[in-house]
């Protein structure tokens, strides 16, 4: 396999707790110290996303809400166009790539304006052809999906979507289990190897977008074909809020960046059978037999 650099993407998702300022502090943060190539967050129209019943249900988990409804906490962590262009120049003048997910069409084209490399899908909305149609014929840059509570036919009808439209080739698939945080038996890494199989020669890259706790597994996601690995990302994984638990750290996101860095040095095979740093050891420690 010829291994490429990995794309490390730093989902911050809603985890700025609707404040700019947590936001511009978690793109500095991934960028000069977690050292991440891509920070990611995401843009919703709730009321398109949500029934009326929805909107104005209490939230599932009081202890992580941001409004007296669960319409009004998703409202609280929503940011507008406006300062995601903000953010996205903020991006720029840390020297990290911003991306957003969007959720539903008004969402992708509003991002879509703001002309980033990369829009990201979200498990959750992978099945929205209305939007991906949309964006596959309107928006020039990359388009990652992820798969997570996704059938395998359900994948195959996404493929075959920018296939049609002459778009494969700026498709990343991304390996996924959905779930906050996932257990280690149920991340199925193996997942990874299936899409290489199917998809490798039609799409142009795999990916994995982790939920599980550490970061060994994002190492042998990578190892095994992924070539763009998203975490969530979060100051604090003690905040409020349901994504923070299944996030890293800024600490967590270096060590990541560092040991998928020192993996990609690795993935290699020797150049000649004994490497100029053996040859001293050789000298000294290979056994002689005696004349």
């Amino acid at each position: 396999m010829n291994y490429k650099s990995p794309k490390v993407i730093a989902e911050i998702g809603c985890n700025h707790k609707g404040d700019m300022e947590i936001a511009r502090e978690l793109v500095k943060v991934a960028k000069l110290y977690g050292n991440a190539d891509i920070v990611k967050f995401q843009k919703r129209n709730n009321k398109d996303l949500l029934t009326e019943e929805q909107y104005n249900a209490p939230h599932p988990n009081p202890v992580n809400a941001y409004g007296d409804s669960y319409g009004a906490h998703r409202e609280f962590l929503e940011f507008t166009v406006e300062q995601h262009a903000e953010l996205k120049k903020c991006c720029e003048g840390f020297g990290i790539e911003y991306s957003s997910s969007v959720w539903e069409l008004t969402s992708a084209r509003e991002i879509a304006s703001l002309e980033p490399r990369m829009i990201k899908i979200p498990s959750a909305c992978n099945n929205n052809m209305e939007m991906m149609k949309w964006l596959a014929e309107n928006y020039k840059g990359e388009i990652h999906v992820s798969t997570g509570m996704t059938t395998r036919d359900e994948v195959d009808d996404i493929v075959k979507l920018f296939e049609k439209h002459k778009r494969a080739k700026d498709l990343i698939i991304y390996g996924c289990t959905s779930g906050y945080p996932v257990p280690f038996e149920d991340v199925a890494l193996l997942e990874i190897l299936r899409l290489r199989e199917k998809y490798e020669s039609r799409v142009k890259a795999i990916g994995f977008s982790g939920h599980h706790l550490g970061i060994a597994v994002d190492i042998a996601a990578y190892t095994l074909g992924a070539e763009y690995i998203e975490r969530h990302y979060t100051l604090d994984r003690t905040w409020k809020g349901t994504d923070h638990a299944a996030s890293l750290e800024p600490e967590g996101l270096r060590k990541l960046v560092r040991d998928l860095k020192a993996s990609y040095k690795a993935l290699n095979y020797k150049d000649k059978e004994i490497l100029d740093i053996e040859k001293v050891q050789r000298d000294k420690l290979k056994y002689r037999k005696n004349d």
